[in-house]
């Protein structure tokens, strides 16, 4: 199972209601509250993120098992929990970021 679940877009501009995820130093959006799924991202200049993770817009779906989806991929961030039951990684497939996520329901998330 793949479903789409958001486009990210890297931003250098505050947004409303952005959560901060420490591990990553980055501050994002609800794509659920946008009319057309977008996350926005603003990196702190000390992130722990480098790369096309940072410099590039993604696409997310969620899928039911994090581990089958990376299987023969080309991963640039391995799987980590940002927020308490969100697992995410992120793959680079045919010159686009990929952003798998993996949680069991929405209301699981933090800004639900």
């Amino acid at each position: 199972m793949r479903e789409f679940h958001h486009i990210g877009l890297p931003t250098h501009d505050r947004q409303p209601g952005e959560i901060y995820v420490e591990d990553t130093k980055v501050w994002v959006t609800d794509p659920r509250k946008h009319p057309y799924k977008v996350e926005f991202l603003r990196f702190e200049k000390d992130s722990p993120v480098t790369g096309p993770v940072r410099d590039q817009p993604h696409i997310a779906y969620r899928v039911a098992d994090l581990e089958t989806a990376l299987q023969g991929e080309t991963v640039l961030i391995e799987p980590f929990e940002p927020t308490p039951n969100l697992f995410v990684a992120f793959i680079m497939k045919d010159g686009a970021v990929i952003e798998f996520m993996k949680y069991e329901k929405e209301e699981d998330l933090p800004w639900h």
